[in-house]
C-alpha cells in the first residue's frame, strides 16, 4: 500500500479550491458579457402611452432577469424618424422599435393588410384580430426581414383633419393636400379619396401645417393633440377610416443575442406591456379629444361612410391581387 505524501492533501485541496474559483469567475464573466442594455426607438413624447409601455417592458424584463437586461427608451424622435429608426432596426443597429404598421409594411408585406382603409369594423374587432391566432401569425412572419414581432400596440382609428373646410363628404377632400406617411399604400387611399397625398416625416407635420405645405393630415385624437397640430387644423372629420395598430419588434440580430430563457422573458414583458399600453391609451384618447373640443376645434362626427368605403374599391383591388393578402383580408373580416 503506497504511502500518501502529507503534503499531498494540502496540495489537492489547494488545486481543487482554484478551480471552483476559476469555474466561478468564468461564469461570471459570462453573465456580465451577456448582461445589456437594449436601445429602443420611439418617435412619441416622452408621456405617451407607447414610451410608458416600453418603460414598464423594461422593468419587467430587470426584474425576471436579476438585473442583467433592462431597456433604455429614446422617445421624441431621438434616433431620429420611423423610416430611419425601421432601416436601423433591421441593420442592428437599434435594438427594438416601435412604429406603426404602415411605415413597416415597406419592408413586412402582412403588415400592409392591417393597414387598410375601413378593414376593422371597430376597436373591439381589431384587438380580437391582434390577440388570436391571426395577430400571432403575422408576428411570426417577421424573421425573413430582418425583425422580430414582439407584441401590438393600440393607436385607436385615425382621421382626418385640415385648415380650409369641414369635410362632410368625400367631396370636400377634392384638391386638399394631405399629409400622409411615407407609404406607398397611404398614399394611394388619399388619392382615392380625391385629395392630394404628402408624404412626410412626422416630425415635420406641425411645421407643413403652420407654413401652409399641406392643407391637413390623418391621425388619431392624441397625435392630432399632443403635436399641436390642432392648433393649426381646425377642422377634425371623423372618417375613422383606419384602426392599424403599432407594432413593438426586435432586431433579429438582438434576439439571437438572447438565450432561449430570455427570448421568453422579452415575449412575455411586450404583451404584458401592450395591456399596461392599453390602459393608459383610452385615458389618454378621451382626454386629448376633450383638450381639442374646448379649443374650439369644429369636429364633423356624422359622416356618410359609404362613398369612402366605396372609393377604396381600386386600393382592395390592388391588394387581392396577391393571393396570400385576399386570404388574410377574408380570415380578419370573419373574425367575431
Amino acid at each position: 500500500m503506497p504511502v500518501l505524501n502529507r503534503a499531498e492533501p494540502t496540495r489537492t485541496g489547494v488545486i481543487f479550491v482554484a478551480f471552483l474559483l476559476a469555474t466561478f469567475a468564468t461564469g461570471v464573466c459570462a453573465m456580465h458579457a451577456a448582461a445589456r442594455e437594449f436601445r429602443a426607438a420611439d418617435t412619441q413624447t416622452e408621456d405617451y402611452p407607447t414610451v410608458q409601455a416600453l418603460r414598464y417592458m423594461s422593468a419587467l424584463i430587470s426584474e425576471r432577469t436579476g438585473g442583467r437586461h433592462e431597456i433604455k427608451v429614446f422617445h421624441s424622435r431621438q434616433l431620429g424618424e420611423e423610416k430611419e429608426t425601421i432601416e436601423q432596426t433591421r441593420a442592428g443597429a437599434i435594438d427594438l422599435n416601435r412604429t406603426n404598421v404602415a411605415l413597416i409594411g415597406n419592408f413586412v408585406p402582412a403588415m400592409n393588410v392591417l393597414a387598410m382603409p375601413f378593414l376593422f369594423r371597430s376597436i373591439e374587432h381589431m384587438q380580437k384580430v391582434l390577440d388570436g391566432p391571426v395577430g400571432k401569425e403575422i408576428l411570426d412572419s417577421f424573421e425573413p426581414y430582418g425583425f422580430v414581432g414582439l407584441t401590438f400596440y393600440d393607436s385607436g382609428a385615425r382621421s382626418i383633419y385640415n385648415s380650409v373646410r369641414p369635410v362632410k363628404s368625400i367631396a370636400d377632400l377634392k384638391g386638399l393636400r394631405i399629409r400622409v406617411q411615407q407609404s406607398e399604400l397611404m398614399s394611394q387611399m388619399i388619392r382615392s379619396l380625391g385629395a392630394e397625398p404628402v408624404e412626410l416625416p412626422y416630425g415635420q407635420v406641425l411645421t407643413g401645417l403652420a407654413t401652409h405645405l399641406i392643407d391637413g393630415a390623418e391621425n388619431n385624437w392624441p397625435s392630432y393633440v399632443t403635436t399641436d397640430h390642432y392648433k393649426h387644423a381646425g377642422y377634425y372629420t371623423l372618417t375613422e377610416h383606419t384602426m392599424s395598430p403599432e407594432v413593438l419588434v426586435i432586431s433579429l440580430k438582438a434576439w439571437r443575442s438572447l438565450s432561449a430563457e430570455d427570448q421568453t422573458i422579452f415575449k412575455e414583458a411586450a404583451v404584458r406591456s401592450s395591456l399596461f399600453m392599453r390602459e393608459k391609451w383610452r385615458d389618454l384618447e378621451e382626454r386629448s379629444q376633450r383638450r381639442a373640443e374646448a379649443a374650439g376645434i369644429t369636429v364633423i362626427k356624422t359622416i356618410d361612410r359609404k362613398p369612402f368605403e366605396d372609393a377604396m374599391a381600386p386600393v382592395y383591388a390592388r391588394a387581392a391581387q396577391d393571393p396570400a393578402t385576399a386570404a388574410l383580408l377574408e380570415r380578419i373580416r370573419k373574425v367575431e
